[in-house]
């Protein structure tokens, strides 16, 4: 049976996991670059979250999360308070979201009204072997875990359309936002550069947080 709630201000509808198309992350990456164009930032979290952010289009204000998992979401939201002008987006993988499951009710009693929480699910712990998340072995949803803890607009996106309406909508209106993306099995598209200080100098120097002489 499946399971539909009304989305508010989206015109859609807050689509159960299991009714949502297997999408390609590189290909959902694009589409998110594409759109930023006023210096939002974006977080991206470990291993292929941040690989096909990084294929997508390289840019200041993105950040490449780098051997720490959970992490995506708590930075993305530390961002969105410091920078309250500023559109922040934090990307997560399902397993990675597992690590700081807690970071869900942070974010709704902050209620940052410029953070969009994109959560790629693969069902798989990819980089390490493929092992199962709970989202396929227990049938763990984590758009209901979201409305659980307060963040009531939580939706799966049904397909890329659905995809490109919900963002808009998170450019557009007031957060906290929360979209959930099933995904294929396909290999990310590229590989971030691994110089940590590098990564955070030029991401805090795209912020305007920092003057730095490091290249790049």
């Amino acid at each position: 049976m499946s399971v539909s709630t009304a989305v508010p201000g989206t015109g859609g509808t807050a689509t159960g996991a299991h009714n949502a198309r297997r999408m390609h992350r590189a290909d959902l990456m694009r589409r998110l670059s594409a759109r930023l164009t006023r210096g939002e930032a974006v977080v991206g979290g470990i291993g292929n979250t941040n690989f096909d952010l990084w294929a997508a289009g390289h840019r200041p204000q993105n950040f490449y999360m780098l051997g720490s998992m959970g992490l995506a979401v708590p930075i993305a939201l530390g961002v969105a308070l410091a920078q309250p002008g500023r559109r922040v987006f934090a990307l997560e993988g399902d397993g990675s979201l597992l690590m700081q499951l807690g970071c869900l009710a942070t974010v709704a009693s902050q209620a940052p009204r410029n953070l969009a929480i994109l959560v790629f699910d693969n069902g798989a712990y990819q980089i390490t072997g493929g092992q199962p998340t709970p989202a396929v072995a227990a049938g763990a949803d984590f758009m209901a875990v979201a409305r659980g803890c307060g963040l009531a607009g939580a939706a799966w996106a049904a397909d890329e359309a659905e995809f490109e309406r919900m963002l808009n909508h998170c450019l557009a209106a007031d957060g906290p936002h929360v979209v959930g993306l099933k995904l294929d099995d396909r290999p990310p598209a590229g590989q971030t550069e691994r110089d940590p200080a590098q990564i955070r100098d030029r991401f805090m120097r795209g912020l305007g947080a920092k003057r730095s002489a490091l290249p790049g």
